[in-house]
């Protein structure tokens, strides 16, 4: 089975037990939602991420949409079970803080883990919590699922763990976004060899397709860090360039928060924005 060991760390669910568990009564999917359901479940038994479960106390439903490329991705309900657990109030680090320490470097190397939360097993006294209901059957996961309360903050801790020697030296890591920068072009090699030696230790594997080695630039966590510093994401702009005029509530949300991410490229962005602000205020 994939995944970090036991030893090493879980995901723990904590659930208050003055929440009453909850178990959803099973939605009905279209023929091409319960095909993609089916294959999603093919897939996680094949990796030994899920297994059968019976007489579950918390229940949820499977959540099927249309991803930008055409396929179908496949979550998990876990709205109930995420109330009855308290908030992990372990710290994410600040994005720009990330960002602004590894802009100026020579070399960079962009990973992205293989899997994202998969690597981390479920505890095992919380792996039935987890239980989904499709039309073959009930199961439940064996490792941390996408869409968990505090599933972010295990990552990080983990993470944490792993490379407290390299974070802010020769690395910087938010949750699965992993990168090694390098000042002097001879010393890339090196952290490159340190931080594979401590993602074998710990049995962690990497996306090789989302993955860049020993590049000038790239993208990392939504901005284009360079060695001359941070630029602004074309990906971002172009987006942006090509939304229509705003004509909902919804609309207009989503247009504030495309200029957000680019706050620091903009002049007096907030003082611009304002009557966009305004609208806002006044529809609550």
């Amino acid at each position: 089975m994939p995944g970090i060991s036991l030893d090493v760390t879980s995901h723990e669910l904590n659930v208050d037990n003055t929440f009453k568990p909850i178990r959803q009564k099973s939605r009905k999917l279209g023929p091409e939602k319960s095909q993609a359901v089916n294959a999603e479940v093919d897939r996680l038994l094949e990796a030994g991420s899920i297994r059968e479960v019976k007489y579950p106390k918390w229940l949820a439903n499977p959540v099927v949409f249309k991803k930008k490329n055409g396929k179908w991705r496949v979550c998990v309900d876990f709205m109930d079970l995420n109330k009855a657990c308290p908030k992990d109030s372990f710290p994410l680090p600040h994005i720009d803080h990330l960002v602004e320490a590894t802009a100026g470097h020579k070399l960079l190397s962009f990973m992205d883990a293989f899997s994202r939360y998969n690597q981390i097993q479920m505890h095992p006294e919380d792996q039935e919590k987890t239980a989904f209901i499709t039309e073959r059957g009930t199961y439940c996961y064996k490792v941390m699922p996408f869409g968990l309360k505090n599933a972010g903050a295990t990552y990080q801790r983990l993470v944490n763990k792993m490379f407290h020697e390299q974070l802010g030296k020769s690395m910087e890591i938010y949750i699965d976004d992993m990168l090694v920068k390098s000042l002097k072009l001879e010393d890339h090699i090196p952290q490159l060899n340190e931080c594979f030696g401590t993602l074998n230790k710990y049995g962690m594997k990497l996306n090789p397709a989302k993955c860049s080695f020993r590049v000038a630039s790239g993208e990392f966590l939504g901005y284009l860090v360079t060695e001359r510093g941070i630029e602004a994401n074309p990906k971002q702009i172009t987006t942006f360039l090509e939304m229509p005029s705003p004509k909902t509530t919804r609309e207009t949300q989503r247009l504030t928060g495309r200029i957000a991410a680019l706050n620091r490229f903009i002049s007096r962005s907030t003082d611009k924005c304002l009557p966009f602000y305004q609208l806002l205020k006044g529809n609550k």
